[in-house]
């Protein structure tokens, strides 16, 4: 169930400026009948400001006085008029002890998939277009050292997450006439070679 925004300043209001049951309040914000009959005697929630749910569009005073009217009626939140947030598909965090793995997931992609773009793989990888080229061009700092590993096995990202990349690339093949490579080995055909 939705609770009010600040459930116990919200109850705080309620008891000072209603006729509601100690009950009815403790529905509505989520607490105990209790907890609601320690704020009224001040046992609890010493120095709350009360909180209007009906100035913030929580509730209306029409609700409030039904309910003060029916002991078994309850307060009914009203839907929220504020837009949720969009999760946007910005740049992906990579947790510090995985970084250095990125270089071989680059290098996997680069090797096995040639017919992504630098901006999949950097939307895949969470990396940008300055280190696929120099990963490309071996002229990272750590070449020596990058060994082509599957991604999707590193945690890096989501074999879902690549199949879709892949997919748009070999769509966008087929859009400008060019043949879709075929798909790479499977992990353990490479280890055996």
């Amino acid at each position: 169930m939705t609770l009010p925004l600040m459930p116990k300043a919200t109850a705080v209001w309620l008891i000072e400026k209603t006729a509601l049951t100690f009950t009815q309040i403790a529905d509505f914000c989520g607490m105990h009948p209790l907890e609601v009959q320690a704020i009224a005697d001040g046992e609890v929630a010493q120095g709350i400001v009360g909180y209007d749910p009906v100035a913030n569009g929580q509730v209306t005073m029409d609700e409030i006085h039904r309910c003060e009217k029916d002991v078994n009626a309850r307060l009914k939140l009203l839907p929220s008029t504020i837009p949720l947030p969009k999760r946007s598909k910005g740049a992906r965090y990579t947790p510090v002890a995985k970084r250095n793995d990125r270089p071989d997931g680059i290098a996997f992609l680069l090797r096995n998939y040639p017919h992504l773009t630098d901006a999949q793989i950097g939307k895949l990888m969470g990396t940008t277009k300055e280190t696929i080229q120099k990963v490309r061009d071996r002229s990272h700092w750590n070449t020596a050292n990058i060994k082509p590993r599957d991604p999707v096995i590193l945690g890096l990202c989501s074999q879902t997450d690549l199949n879709a990349m892949v997919q748009q690339a070999n769509e966008r093949l087929t859009r400008e006439g060019q043949a879709v490579p075929p798909p790479p080995p499977p992990a353990d055909a490479e280890e055996a070679a």
